[in-house]
């Protein structure tokens, strides 16, 4: 299967479960590989057959942007189960960062596979 694939999508967002951090936004960044035929768009050069990258992240950067979870489990968790609900993907790899969060290291965060049943 072919891959659509989203790198370092940076979003502003409260995300953790310090007191200073529920009143500030933080920087998420997300590496999106999403399992798609191109085979379709591929032959008929038609973006209304394509997995429209641009849609995908515009729908991400506003439920990242409104959210407040706590953990950024929480929130790659969901962010996985819009792009397989909303955007008929069948299989998604999704990584989660938070730059700086801490002292040291470049980011942390998580890194998820997830398919529809």
């Amino acid at each position: 299967m072919d891959i659509v694939f989203i790198e370092d999508l940076r979003i502003d967002t409260v995300i953790g479960i310090y007191d200073w951090e529920r009143r500030i936004r933080q920087t998420v960044a997300l590496d999106i590989e999403m399992r798609f035929d191109n085979r379709r768009p591929a032959a008929t050069d038609n973006i209304e057959d394509t997995l429209n990258y641009k849609s995908v992240s515009k729908r991400l950067i506003a439920f990242v942007e409104a959210s407040e979870f706590q953990l950024v489990e929480t929130l790659a968790e969901q962010c996985a189960a819009i792009i397989l609900d909303e955007f008929g993907v069948e299989h998604v790899r999704l990584r989660l960062a938070k730059p700086g969060a801490v002292r040291g290291s470049k980011s942390v965060g998580v890194q998820i596979e997830r398919a529809r049943a």
